[in-house]
């Protein structure tokens, strides 16, 4: 199966701190990987310097086999690399459905075109399929800071793979959600997987969803790559357990 991203001994200090030192591991197509561990542990800055918002001191990013470290978060965007963060990016004053045009809008076309184009980017139509999707088809015409957290959440995630992304990486998705809503969450995001085939890494805390979301964990402690594997193997783990688990 192919490799949609691979980090190879990914390094990020700051000063003499080591926040990630050596870390490596890789995302198949269709695959949901979990990245966990515990706080301090180097996984956000993993993330950020995959993503570009940090340069990282030492390693390489590949995405699709190409070199991407050290691009912009807009130059990988454009490459179909797409991102939630652990604060929720809606905007508050717009509509459900303007939230998911707006995020498709990042993708379509050049500034020109979109200035000239239709209001909408002709993206209604694909947002309301989102919508359907996410089953928030009730609340589309709903500004988004009337929401509840848990449902800015589900949003944020659809916005997310509003443009059919090659990568999406998810930053702590359950946090602060009910486990009503959390419930709705893991639904959509395996069924995203399952129908439409879409790849992504899930950083998170909440070790139960993580667990029976994803297909494969990745483990880290002092920012290196403590254990990975399947759900059940990382569990009974015991580096694992004393590391994370056990706290």
């Amino acid at each position: 199966m192919a490799r949609v991203l691979e980090v190879s001994g990914l390094r990020k200090h700051f000063g003499g701190i080591k926040a990630v030192d050596g870390v490596s591991f890789h995302v198949e197509e269709g695959e949901i990987l979990g990245l966990i561990g515990p706080n301090g542990c180097g996984k956000s800055t993993t993330f950020n310097c995959i993503l570009g918002q940090l340069a990282p001191t030492d390693g390489e990013v590949r995405l699709d086999g190409r070199v991407v470290t050290g691009m912009r978060p807009s130059e990988l965007n454009r490459l179909g690399v797409s991102r939630t963060f652990q604060l929720l990016q809606v905007f508050p004053q717009l509509s459900v459905r303007e939230n998911l045009i707006l995020a498709g809008q990042e993708h379509k076309g050049t500034m020109l075109s979109r200035l000239l184009g239709p209001r909408d980017a002709g993206l209604t139509a694909a947002a309301d399929r989102m919508i359907g999707f996410f089953k928030m088809s009730h609340l589309a015409g709903e500004k988004a800071g009337g929401l509840s957290y848990g449902q800015q959440k589900l949003l944020d995630a659809a916005m997310a793979f509003m443009a059919g992304p090659r990568l999406v990486l998810l930053d702590e998705p359950a946090g602060g959600v009910n486990l009503t809503m959390l419930g709705d969450l893991k639904d959509r995001l395996q069924a995203m997987n399952r129908e439409q085939g879409a790849t992504f890494v899930v950083i998170e805390h909440n070790m139960d969803f993580v667990m029976s979301l994803c297909t494969r964990v990745v483990v880290m402690a002092e920012g290196r790559v403590l254990a990975e594997g399947r759900p059940e193997e990382v569990r009974r783990n015991p580096a694992v357990i004393d590391a994370y688990l056990g706290h």
